[in-house]
């Protein structure tokens, strides 16, 4: 435990165990400034924690109405732990961080089982380090299960090429299958380099191989499969309505919205109404697409700091090791996580559907391993002028893009990036010479450009922990760090979360924290969008956005795309209201769209159905079955000013995108029309065991 191997110099296992200490640390750090982080997952948590049919089906309220429109993988642990330690902001992230600390350490026992401990060390400095890797190690999201499954999956897939066992492709396909619970079709991504890399390079009979591929595959299947089978066969009259389709299918979801989809924009139910691609060339509603999406000013900041360097490393890695055997596993090592760096990047390069800069995530492990592997066997090879060369080459690369996006936020550590650029190029020159100079002085060269590279980087990721991040669509970095708008606009997104990641001064979380000045959201708000189509953003919706950006919600109902991308700020009496009498309904209160419900639902601990699920496009409940729910007494209030309001701002009758002739509007519509108004503060709320006039 202490000492490590016996192979490893004795600082070896110390300096792991600080690396592992410190990254830990870091996550931690102020955890609970982010309150509930993105309270559509935090809701389905806190339902999952009291209900285990609600657990197993991913549903986002006990009452089981509906579910995430994601499989439920990743909220078992955050269940599980609210389960243990109660409902709060640390129970809900700290499983989190932890995953993301695991992480760290998986890539750094790849990195070392091939290139040394100093390759390792340095591989795991680079993934805690990114910017996108602290954001979601300390978020609520999917991403954190997935970078970790994947990079197990990366790593057990070198093991078997080492020996050529069965068991380690086996619990590679595992690996794999479970991540696909986590994030269904994403984690499919590295599939063809895993698999072709396994089959050429593999020390066995081809049709050895290809029957080790066919037990991965399975295991994949089964690790995936049970969970997608029992759910499809399950009665759908007895579970909650599948989040995300419009049949209330899981496989439907997973091929469609959450599938292809992503990658042709058509996601049908989508923000918009799906039905035309979000990307191209020339831009669109989820930014523009391209060969250079990952350096742009959206996503930059986020993922690409060492991204020019990897991708020198990785090509001179390859031409190192050209002429080794077929069953090199140096080079299958470099194949895999460079194979998995490059495949996933080109899909998110130019998937023409929902995209957000917090996906960038899963290229954090492929990147840091790639930088780690490759580093290690130039420095070998550093008396050898090509490999002093590309050493020198993927150092200038680091400091000049560093440079580069640290110029984009001008007023963020202006001196910075200078010493980045001018550090980097000495360090670069050091390194042209490192066969021919002592090792010291070689050493003290690599210090520079290693300090230089990461500098950029570091001062990212020190402000995004230092910072609060709430709602749907978080950002790393300072204010301004990331400039991603909808329907070609370009609004201020950044740090303090984004769209939907901040608070604006003086208001409180859901748990009633107030905020502190610097932790604010979206200046102003209810203007919508600036930049964006029709004045608002997003296509086709008219009027104003009541709440603004999110972080201008009010309470009540967050309205516009403070109803989308995040929930209301639920006051004391509104509480009060739903609380009395909880015990007598299967819901306290319906809300369109997922995100107001959640607020309220987490401020009470009491179910809330969301009408139509996240987007509020989602046909569930019928106005049929609401009219039944609202006969047998099993719902409280309804909230109006939910959803995405399309022409009223709060309290309209818009139910969202797809909602303004869908079923969200239908059962507004009813509602208002049949029942008693209760207005507590600014809240508006329709009680349902009242009729109008009595």
């Amino acid at each position: 435990m202490w000492r490590g191997r016996p192979e490893d110099p004795r600082w070896a296992r110390p300096a792991l165990l600080g690396l592992l200490a410190a990254t830990l640390l870091l996550y931690l750090y102020d955890l609970s400034a982010s309150g509930y982080a993105n309270s559509f997952y935090s809701a389905a948590v806190q339902a999952g924690s009291t209900s285990w049919k609600a657990l197993f089906f991913g549903s986002l309220d006990a009452g089981n109405a509906i579910t995430v429109d994601k499989p439920p993988a990743s909220l078992w642990p955050m269940e599980l732990s609210v389960r243990i330690f109660g409902l709060n902001s640390w129970a809900i992230l700290a499983p989190e961080v932890l995953m993301g600390v695991a992480t760290v350490a998986v890539v750094y026992a790849a990195v070392r089982r091939r290139s040394g401990p100093a390759a390792g060390l340095l591989a795991g400095a680079v993934l805690a380090l990114t910017p996108v890797a602290a954001l979601m190690f300390r978020f609520d999201n999917p991403d954190a299960m997935l970078a970790l499954l994947m990079s197990l999956a990366c790593y057990l897939v070198v093991r078997a090429l080492e020996d050529s066992r069965t068991r380690w492709l086996v619990w590679a396909g595992a690996a794999i299958g479970l991540a696909f619970l986590a994030k269904t079709l994403q984690a499919f991504l590295i599939l063809p380099p895993l698999a072709v890399v396994y089959a050429v390079c593999a020390p066995v009979p081809l049709k050895k191989r290809l029957g080790q591929l066919a037990a991965a595959t399975l295991a994949l299947v089964v690790a995936g499969g049970w969970w997608v089978a029992i759910v499809e066969l399950w009665p759908a009259a007895s579970r909650p309505y599948i989040g995300g389709s419009q049949h209330n299918s899981f496989l439907e979801l997973t091929f469609g919205y959450n599938g292809f989809g992503r990658l042709s924009g058509e996601e049908t139910g989508s923000v918009g109404g799906g039905g035309g691609p979000g990307g191209g060339a020339g831009g669109g509603m989820w930014g523009e697409t391209g060969w250079n999406r990952m350096f742009d000013s959206e996503i930059g900041g986020q993922i690409s700091w060492l991204l020019p360097a990897a991708l020198i490393l990785l090509v001179a890695g390859l031409v190192a090791t050209r002429r080794y055997r077929r069953t090199s596993v140096t080079r299958g090592a470099l194949l895999v996580w460079g194979g998995s760096l490059v495949t996933t990047m080109v899909v998110f390069s130019y998937m023409a559907g929902i995209f957000h800069q917090y996906y960038t995530v899963a290229l954090a492990p492929y990147l840091a391993a790639v930088i780690g592997m490759g580093a290690g066997l130039l420095w070998e090879r550093r008396g050898q002028v090509w490999a002093a060369l590309a050493l020198a080459a993927s150092a200038v690369a680091a400091a000049a893009w560093g440079y580069v996006l640290l110029h984009r936020t001008p007023a963020y550590l202006p001196w910075l990036k200078w010493l980045v650029l001018i550090g980097g190029l000495v360090a670069a020159l050091g390194l042209i010479f490192a066969g021919r100079l002592t090792r010291p002085v070689a050493l003290a060269a690599a210090a520079l450009a290693l300090v230089a590279a990461l500098a950029g980087p570091t001062a990212y990721t020190l402000s995004t922990v230092d910072s609060a991040h709430e709602g749907s669509i978080p950002t790393a970095g300072p204010a301004g760090a990331s400039m991603m708008g909808f329907g070609g606009g370009r609004g201020p997104g950044g740090a303090r979360g984004g769209f939907g990641g901040g608070r604006m001064p003086g208001q409180q979380n859901q748990q009633g924290q107030q905020n502190q000045p610097g932790r604010q959201g979206m200046p102003g708000g209810g203007q919508g969008m600036p930049g964006g189509r029709n004045g608002n953003g997003f296509p086709g919706l008219g009027g104003d956005f009541a709440g603004g950006f999110p972080g201008g919600a009010r309470e009540g109902g967050a309205g516009g795309m403070g109803g989308l991308l995040n929930g209301a700020n639920v006051g004391s009496a509104a509480k009060a209201l739903l609380e009395k009498d909880a015990s007598r309904y299967t819901w306290v209160a319906a809300s369109i769209g997922s995100q107001n419900a959640a607020s309220y639902q987490l401020a009470t601990g009491e179910p809330v159905m969301a009408i139509g699920g996240f987007n509020g496009t989602d046909p569930s409940p019928t106005l049929a079955q609401f009219k039944k729910y609202v006969a047998d007494g099993r719902i409280h209030y309804f909230i109006d000013g939910g959803g995405m309001v399309g022409g009223r701002g709060q309290g309209g009758e818009g139910a969202g995108r797809g909602g303004d002739s869908g079923t969200g509007s239908q059962i507004g519509s009813w509602v208002r029309s049949n029942f008693k108004k209760v207005t507590v503060g600014s809240a508006t709320f329709y009680d349902l065991t009242q009729h109008r006039g009595n």
